[in-house]
């Protein structure tokens, strides 16, 4: 249920690990999957808790005692948040399966006083102890907030992962012409863990000099996950968009 936390975590499987067709997959995992999604959409916590193994864990920091403080702090955000996914693959380890899914969400809320409209894909490696969720892995997530009459469109380029200590860029690219338009932006790369996602930093807006934000990081030396935010701000709206930037040997 990586779609409800948006989180990510380190599992480490043995290599003879084979994918099998989802045609396939053992009718309770179908279910148990598709329980999940109705679970929040209907935003019923109590039902949601009986998915989770209590020793859930994760490697963004979060575990089972911090659903609660997540999910409802996600929904008073967006009330109307709705969860669509679809399994892509499933494996057998012993007596676990492990579930790759990609999830679509889609919801509105407010963003500075203003109806704002959320959508993401997030695709994650899921682990299932009989029927508990016992861990979960987030493989590619992006994640796009817009608001007003016309929001920017954008383009956004990212590798999926890079290497400790390698050199990136993060754009973030106007697809109409500035033109006589003033834009502001601001980009943030930080670490994924429990502290940043329940406490986002602030971002410190800049008027833009030409179309989009160009940035070039530096990966930390150590393998890690980074949320990469760009936000543009327009006479009509604004676009913000989060993706995730796995950094691994």
């Amino acid at each position: 249920m990586a779609f409800l936390l948006s989180l990510g975590m380190m599992l480490h499987f043995a290599s003879n690990l084979r994918a099998e067709d989802p045609n396939t997959a053992p009718p309770q995992l179908k279910a148990l999957i598709g329980q999940m999604d109705a679970a929040g959409n209907q935003k019923n916590f109590e039902q949601i808790k009986t998915f989770y193994s209590p020793k859930f864990t994760n490697s963004d920091g979060l575990n089972y005692a911090d659903l609660e403080q997540s999910l409802k702090s996600l929904w008073k955000r967006y009330p109307d948040l709705k969860y669509t996914t679809q399994l892509i693959s499933w494996e057998k380890q012993g007596d676990n399966l492990v579930a790759q899914t990609e999830t679509k969400i889609e919801g509105t809320g407010k963003l500075q006083a203003n109806s704002a409209k959320l959508q993401g894909t997030i695709q994650s490696r899921q682990v299932f102890q009989g029927h508990k969720l016992v861990s979960q892995e987030i493989l590619n997530e992006k994640i796009t907030l817009t608001s007003g009459t016309k929001p920017p469109s954008i383009d956004v380029k990212l590798p999926e992962s890079v290497r400790p200590g390698q050199e990136f860029d993060f754009d973030v690219i106007l697809k109409d012409p500035i033109g006589n338009n003033l834009f502001a932006g601001a980009a943030m790369n930080q670490a994924v863990d429990a502290d940043s996602y329940l406490n986002p930093s602030p971002l410190d807006l800049e008027l833009l000099q030409a179309g989009g934000l160009f940035k070039r990081s530096k990966a930390p030396t150590k393998p890690e996950n980074r949320w990469l935010s760009g936000v543009l701000i327009g006479a009509d709206g604004i676009t913000w968009v989060t993706q995730r930037l796995r950094v691994e040997k």
